[in-house]
């Protein structure tokens, strides 16, 4: 893939048959499970953002994998990409209807990983005392 490579790239679907028991599930679920992904739902849930905005509102991403990550989340119906016809063009980026309804999960998840976040961190630290590193 080149430096500048922007297109999304259609994968394989998955068929339900015998041979696949999750249905395409997993593709789903990798799409809105990626780091980009969930901030960039986070940041459009607060309303449309043009391409610069969007890329204020989720520190350290990348042009390149902003423009990636708006059109997988545009193939996959969860973001629309509106172009006016000024000079020079604007072009905005909102969640559709469907990319709104999963707000509420994003916003569930989050809740949880700060209920449970000090017990994780002592977890962890519990683990690290009593593993020995690779």
């Amino acid at each position: 893939m080149s430096v500048g490579h922007t297109a999304v790239t259609a994968e394989p679907v998955v068929s339900c048959g015998e041979d696949h028991d999750d249905c395409g599930i997993r593709d789903i679920l990798d799409r809105v499970g990626d780091k980009w992904s969930v901030l960039v739902i986070v940041a459009l849930a607060q309303g449309v953002h043009r391409f610069r905005e969007l890329q204020r509102a989720v520190p350290g991403i990348s042009q390149r994998m902003l423009t990636l990550t708006v059109r997988r989340l545009e193939r996959d119906g969860l973001v629309s990409r509106t172009v006016h016809p000024t000079v020079p063009p604007r072009v905005d980026y909102e969640l559709t209807p469907m990319g709104h309804s999963l707000t509420h999960l994003l916003r569930s998840l989050a809740d949880w990983s700060a209920d449970h976040r000090t017990a994780i961190a002592e977890s962890r630290r519990r683990w690290d005392a009593t593993t020995p590193a690779t």
